[in-house]
């Protein structure tokens, strides 16, 4: 409603005196489609100020779009061209983040009606005056006139995220109740869901190239993963010295390292939580940072492993000390991106190079990263941008070729109506043509009742834009195409005399463009992001595999250190990919009985791959080869996980099924009749964590998938 207020207000504002009082109808219609255009057919996310500067910014783009339009207009296929160029840029736009995504609409709309006949440059000068004047009001209405209140920004939800971190990092140093740990960790995992971007509005989401928003998302992403770990450490339950407990505290015989170790994380969430709400640089720590604390804790733990016996801690200790190592490289890939972010230049070369290779790239280069990667037929945003580009562009010809009155709203049509499916598509046009029809009749009575009364539309068109845009959004699509159609009528009978027949043609072009938007549909991409989410799936899982083997290799190094640490762009490209193809099918509605495949547990299982083939070599590189029983068992259990992977990537494309799996085994307890080496006990929490998540990933797959593999071998 507060929306509808603010637009009606803006466009009425400009239209009246330029209709009634000035006599430059050209300059009123786009002093009223401005404001419709970007405040009601233009989802921009955010606050009103939020809304206010994206109008802002939205508007020199805009102007050149309606000086473009009205000098192609001269013949339909210079127009069709221009169309097919500006839909695919603006729908392609999406890629930069929601809010360039959600002006698109509106820029596209401000050329639609430019390239439209007549073909008059001279009337440039109105056009591009209402149209200012339109956006600027727009503008003044979001920021005064009911504004929305500010959503809480992503970087507070963080702060508070990490701030709940570090308390829950300083209660595992000091130990805590066994009967609290549950709770615990249900808490902790709660707030790492609400850092997921589906839990963050859009306008606040990083979803930007630059390294900023990089720097934030890996934060996030960071933090989430710093939860879990810290959740799990609360639930474990390991001895600590030669008592069983559930903690680890300090006290007698009491892993004294680990609890050191936890302190430090907590005093570094502590810091980074209030440096982040105020926007400044964390202080540095006037003690070791956390990376010297994390090689001094290795370097504890080999020299304690390979001194004498009565030091040697137990082999569950071990484990649990691996936890602890996996939580403080969470924390310190958290504070470092938090520098990043806060940063803003260009900064040195950080360690390791292959999570921050955007730290020190110019920020030009990083946005044609964004856009080279996209520019894939895999990509959901290339496929959107495609679909687009072509139904506009065949609408824009279909209006000029039959010379359809009001040719516009054909394309408007394609614009409003067409979906990612085509399912969707045809279930929104259903109700389109029914509403278009049932307002075509009341404007068309409307019409006939006047007859060429222009100036008694005048009192009808505020009420019904008001209706139109409070109800539309409420009740549905029927509703906002009828009243919509009454709008138009009522604006466009006050531009020029007008008949029955105006009603008629609205009918019409909406049928025109429904159809057309139903074609582009079936012939592109019917499916939307359901097929490319599998595609994209079973690509990340493919490339997982040679930096599991990789990173193991590294670690069986002889002599250790020999092996080169495996590429990782080659995944993060295509988990980028499979990121937007998730985040597009989970805004698509889904058949409430259809069995869904878990596919964000497929993204976690990624993120893991890639943290654990940095850290663990940063921080476990072996002094001496290992035994080569452990050898033995490491390289077959990343064999393993490589088959698990290539098993759940043929079950999401579809392809032949790979046969069962071995069963997982632990490495050898004391290899070699020896103290376990630290780098096997980490590089053991990796694969059996990482093991976990690929057989809960295969749990959670449809059977009607695995007889269809079956089926196509």
């Amino acid at each position: 409603m507060r929306r509808a207020v603010r637009v009606t207000a803006a466009a009425c504002a400009g239209f009246y005196p330029f209709v009634y009082g000035m006599d430059r109808p050209a300059t009123a219609l786009y002093a009223l489609f401005g404001p419709v255009a970007l405040g009601m057919l233009s989802p921009i996310p955010g606050s009103g100020r939020q809304r206010a500067a994206v109008m802002l910014r939205a508007l020199p783009v805009g102007l050149v779009l309606v000086a473009l339009g009205t000098m192609l207009a001269v013949h339909t296929w210079a127009a069709v061209i221009g169309m097919l160029v500006v839909g695919f840029v603006l729908a392609f736009a999406a890629v930069a983040g929601p809010r360039p995504a959600g002006a698109a609409p509106g820029l596209q709309l401000f050329y639609i009606l430019a390239c439209f006949p007549p073909y008059a440059p001279e009337a440039l000068g109105e056009r591009l005056t209402g149209l200012t004047l339109g956006v600027l009001l727009l503008v003044a209405c979001e920021r005064f006139l009911l504004p929305e209140p500010p959503t809480t920004s992503y970087r507070e939800s963080l702060a508070d995220a990490i701030a709940i971190a570090g308390r829950a990092a300083a209660d595992a140093a000091r130990g805590r109740p066994a009967e609290a740990a549950a709770g615990a960790a249900d808490r902790l995992r709660a707030t790492g869901r609400e850092l997921r971007f589906s839990q963050i509005p859009p306008a606040e989401r990083p979803a930007g190239a630059g390294r900023v928003d990089r720097a934030l998302t890996q934060a996030g992403s960071a933090a989430r993963r710093l939860l879990d770990l810290l959740a799990r450490l609360g639930e474990t339950t390991a001895p600590v010295g030669t008592a069983a407990t559930g903690t680890i505290g300090r006290g007698a015989g009491a892993d004294t390292a680990s609890a050191d170790l936890l302190d430090r994380i907590a005093a570094l969430c502590a810091a980074t939580a209030p440096a982040l709400r105020a926007g400044r640089l964390p202080p540095q720590p006037g003690s070791p940072d956390l990376e010297t604390a994390i090689r001094d804790f290795q370097a504890l733990r080999i020299t304690q492993a390979t001194g004498p016996p009565k030091d040697v801690l137990p082999l569950p200790l071990l484990r649990r000390q691996a936890a602890v190592l996996a939580t403080a490289e969470s924390a310190r890939v958290l504070e470092t991106a938090v520098r990043v972010a806060l940063d803003g230049r260009r900064t040195p070369p950080i360690q390791p190079r292959e999570l921050f290779w955007y730290a020190d790239m110019r920020t030009s280069l990083l946005w044609w990263r964004r856009l080279a990667g996209n520019m894939t037929l895999h990509s959901v945003q290339f496929q959107n941008a495609i679909r687009t580009a072509f139904g506009l562009g065949a609408a824009r010809l279909v209006a000029g070729s039959l010379d359809l009155t009001h040719g516009f709203w054909v394309l408007l049509a394609v614009l409003t109506l067409s979906r990612t499916t085509a399912a969707e598509t045809w279930k929104a046009v259903r109700p389109a043509l029914f509403g278009t029809l049932v307002g075509a009749v009341a404007a068309g009575t409307l019409l006939l009742v006047v007859g060429r009364h222009t100036d008694a539309f005048a009192p009808v068109l505020a009420p019904c834009m008001l209706a139109a845009f409070a109800l539309g959004p409420l009740f549905g699509i029927a509703w906002a195409q009828a009243l919509f159609t009454l709008v138009v009528s009522a604006a466009f009978a006050q531009i020029a005399p007008a008949s029955w027949q105006l009603a008629a043609d609205r009918i019409v072009d909406v049928l025109a463009g429904s159809v057309i938007g139903l074609l582009c549909g079936l012939l592109a991409w019917p499916a939307g992001a359901r097929h490319e989410v599998r595609r994209t799936m079973a690509a990340l899982l493919h490339s997982s595999g040679p930096l599991i083997t990789g990173t193991v290799g590294v670690l069986l190094a002889t002599p250790p250190g020999a092996a080169p640490l495996p590429p990782t762009l080659p995944l993060l490209h295509r988990l980028r990919l499979a990121e937007a193809a998730y985040l597009q099918y989970r805004s698509e509605p889904s058949d409430p009985s259809a069995v869904l495949m878990d596919w964000h547990a497929v993204l976690i299982a990624a993120n893991h791959i890639l943290v654990g083939a940095q850290w663990l070599p940063r921080f476990d590189q072996p002094t001496v080869a290992v035994t080569p029983e452990a050898a033995a068992w490491a390289r077959t259990t990343a064999e393993r996980l490589v088959l698990a992977a290539e098993r759940l990537a043929a079950l999401c494309a579809g392809e032949r099924q790979p046969p069962a799996l071995p069963a997982y085994r632990r490495p050898p307890d004391v290899p070699g009749g020896g103290a376990p080496l630290p780098m096997l006990i980490d590089l053991e929490h990796w694969l059996s964590s990482l093991t976990a998540q690929l057989a809960r990933i295969e749990s959670s797959v449809p059977p009607s998938w695995r007889g269809a593999a079956v089926g196509r071998s």
